[in-house]
C-alpha cells in the first residue's frame, strides 16, 4: 500500500493541461484496455460534477461495484484528493475513516479507486474511478490511465 507522501507526489504528476468530453472518452476508453488486458472485473466511471462521462462494467463487475464507485467517488469530491491518500492520512494518524471521519459509511468509502482528474490552473474538474479489484489495484489503475493520457496531450 503507498504511503500518504508517495500519493501526494504522485498526484503532482498527473495534472493534466485540460479536460473535456473528448479527453473523459480518451481516458475510460485507456482504463477499459488496460482492465481487459489484465481480466479485470471492474466497474469504471468518469464523472464532472452532476454529469457522468463515462461508464463502463467489464465481466465479472456488480452492482455492488457501482455502489463502491459512488461511495469512493463522494470522498475524493469532498476532499478533493484520491480516496486512497484519504484513508491513507487517516492511517498514518491511527484512525479509521470510518470511525473518525463522523460521515456515513454508507454514503462514503476511503478505498482505493476515486481519483481527481485535474487540470493545470482550474483545480479538480472531474473523478475517475474504478471498482472491483484490491483497492491499491483499482487506484493505481486510474493513475497509469492519467499517466498514458496526460503523455497523449
Amino acid at each position: 500500500m503507498p504511503s500518504a507522501a508517495e500519493l501526494e507526489e504522485q498526484a503532482e504528476r498527473l495534472v493534466l493541461p485540460r479536460f473535456g468530453h473528448d479527453e473523459a472518452w480518451r481516458l475510460g476508453c485507456l482504463l477499459v484496455d488496460l482492465a481487459r488486458a489484465r481480466n479485470a472485473p471492474v466497474a469504471i466511471d468518469i464523472r464532472r460534477g452532476a454529469q457522468q462521462l463515462f461508464h463502463c462494467a467489464l465481466t465479472g463487475s456488480s452492482a455492488d461495484n457501482d455502489d463502491w464507485i459512488a461511495r469512493k467517488r463522494r470522498v475524493a469530491e469532498r476532499y478533493g484528493e484520491a480516496s486512497l491518500l484519504v484513508g491513507a492520512r487517516f492511517r498514518a494518524k491511527g484512525r479509521s475513516f470510518e470511525e473518525s471521519s463522523r460521515l456515513d459509511p454508507a454514503h462514503y468509502a476511503a478505498h482505493g479507486g476515486a481519483v481527481p482528474v485535474v487540470v493545470e490552473g482550474a483545480g479538480m474538474v472531474a473523478v475517475a474511478t474504478v471498482s472491483g479489484l484490491p483497492q491499491a489495484e483499482d487506484h493505481a489503475l486510474v493513475a497509469e490511465a492519467l499517466e498514458a493520457l496526460r503523455a497523449e496531450l
